[in-house]
């Protein structure tokens, strides 16, 4: 069983509104559409780290006696959005396009976004190159989150439950340590250290807001859990029951974008997967305006684009 687009329904773009037949977008459109809006990024980043700071004062204001279990509750929900958005500024970091300043690109990513997520961004975008090369390829970094779809409800369901209790999220936190803490290579330790350092700095700036609990509950505990969740859920959403092929729209899915997907699940337009894999080289921001481009032209139809991302976990659920 497979979720793979039919080839027959997959029609050529019609040259119009800028995109070549193959999807990509013709030299005019692509020079629009890969400028990089540093200001705007710097503000994005920032805004993050203001909204956290938000939510762990909110809790320490408000989160005791009758009200400590919901509010605490609603702040491990919004730190786990924190996740997302991280991961999401992250990438884009890895692809070099938060900043035009390379430089200052790679310090953001690194100290700012992914050192909090306990990612090297330099390892992942090395990583992450392969799978823009052939995904589905025989150097996938990402295979063993998508393969085998469709599958059971239950399967699915079993495999969330792994995420949520923090089965997945320890498991994978324990492999990190052991192969940085024991790796030949010094630069591989060094990285170890320096995201064990970024943590500790979080854990005592956390504390110093009023309440030790902070950095366990509010930062470690949805990343190993809830941000687990939303990995999984979005990466089936981008590329699983799908398969090897030139053409995208047989090896990557697109979802029609809603509000509430955006604000817990595909912040920062990540969810414009299609179009982020037909040129990688183009920021965040320019990707729902590319995606428009990309069904006026006939590229992208109702017939291979997803209503909701329920509808599409549900076939990727139906075996």
């Amino acid at each position: 069983m497979s979720l793979v687009p039919d080839a027959r329904v997959l029609a050529r773009a019609q040259g119009v509104a800028g995109i070549a037949p193959d999807g990509r977008p013709e030299p005019a459109l692509r020079r629009r559409l890969r400028r990089i809006s540093s200001w705007a990024n710097a503000a994005s980043v920032l805004s993050v780290y203001a909204q956290a700071a938000a939510v762990m004062t909110a809790v320490v204001r408000w989160g005791h006696g009758v009200w400590t279990l919901p509010v605490w509750a609603a702040g491990f929900v919004a730190m786990g959005r924190t996740d997302a958005q991280l991961a999401s500024l992250m990438h884009e970091s890895a692809h070099r396009l938060l900043f035009t300043h390379r430089g200052l690109n790679d310090v953001v990513g690194r100290w700012l976004l992914g050192f909090p997520m306990w990612t090297s961004t330099d390892a992942y975008r090395r990583v992450h190159a392969a799978h823009h090369r052939r995904e589905f390829g025989p150097d996938e970094p990402d295979l063993a989150l998508y393969r085998g779809y469709p599958v059971s409800a239950a399967s699915l369901r079993r495999k969330l439950w792994r995420d949520a209790r923090g089965s997945t999220g320890i498991k994978l936190l324990a492999a990190q340590w052991r192969a940085g803490r024991h790796s030949s290579d010094p630069r591989v330790r060094a990285t170890l250290a320096k995201i064990l350092a970024v943590q500790v700095v979080l854990a005592v700036t956390m504390t110093m807001l009023g309440n030790p609990w902070l950095y366990p509950v509010l930062w470690l505990a949805p990343y190993l859990t809830w941000w687990r969740v939303v990995n999984r859920l979005r990466s089936i959403a981008e590329h699983a029951g799908m398969q090897a092929s030139d053409d995208r729209r047989q090896s990557t899915h697109t979802v029609r974008q809603h509000r509430a997907a955006r604000v817990f699940l595909v912040p920062f337009n990540i969810g414009y997967h299609l179009a982020h894999h037909l040129d990688a080289g183009i920021p965040w921001r320019q990707l729902p305006r590319y995606h428009r481009a990309l069904v006026e032209a006939g590229y992208i139809t109702p017939a291979i684009e997803y209503p909701s991302y329920r509808a599409l976990w549900s076939a990727l659920a139906s075996r």
